[in-house]
């Protein structure tokens, strides 16, 4: 890997936190006094102004505000999926734009994040998918796991699917996105004791980003 360190941000399902997470460990590595920064290159649910509530996030959260083209590359008005909302507007997401504007955000900060759209295997046209995107990244995920039921399968599963391409799993956070989940703990553990990754922390519901973070203990950096 080149550059400075860089971690691709995936979950176990949509709408289960990734953003939040994201935020949060951006919060972690600022503590550190690192220029963290994020980017989210697929967002759907785009306003009439192109504006995204994810990537706000994540801009609000980062140590600098970059250049928009390169936080968000592909932005779409429908909130669907990514390769139906490019159809629908007629445009094609090419993964080389992606990795062009990662290199240049990357050089631009001290710690990059990547935050995926969706699962790991999101199409994102009939040939690609996000498990694509990640590799041609060529980064180390981190895994968001919604906790809920059900949980542990689409967690077994995706750490399989990652696992699948060649790529390493750096950790895991466990989001409490249904805080009256029944038998948490015992979830948790039953997620430790079967993941070859970490757990980074647990994301207690309520929390902000700027909270949450002092749950977090940061992934180890890529070939350290």
């Amino acid at each position: 890997m080149n550059g400075h360190p860089a971690w691709f941000i995936t979950g176990t399902d949509t709408e289960i936190g990734k953003t939040f997470v994201a935020c949060a460990l951006l919060h972690a590595f600022r503590r550190t006094g690192a220029r963290a920064v994020a980017m989210k290159p697929i967002a759907a649910g785009c306003d009439e102004h192109g504006v995204n509530e994810d990537v706000e996030r994540l801009l609000a959260a980062s140590s600098f505000t970059p250049p928009r083209r390169l936080v968000n590359p592909y932005g779409f008005r429908a909130a669907i999926a990514p390769h139906i909302a490019a159809a629908e507007e007629g445009r094609r997401i090419e993964l080389p734009v992606i990795a062009a504007a990662f290199a240049e955000l990357r050089r631009l900060a001290d710690v990059t994040l990547v935050e995926g759209v969706g699962g790991f295997y999101v199409p994102l046209d009939d040939a690609t998918d996000t498990a694509d995107l990640a590799a041609r990244l060529d980064l180390p995920l981190i895994l968001v796991v919604g906790m809920r039921l059900g949980c542990i399968n689409h967690t077994l599963l995706t750490a399989q699917a990652i696992a699948a391409r060649g790529l390493p799993l750096a950790g895991w956070v466990a989001n409490r996105i249904d805080p009256a989940m029944s038998r948490f703990a015992e979830n948790v553990a039953a997620l430790r004791a079967r993941l070859p990754a970490p757990l980074l922390g647990v994301v207690e519901h309520g929390t902000t980003p700027a909270e949450a973070c002092l749950s977090l203990r940061l992934p180890s950096a890529p070939g350290g």
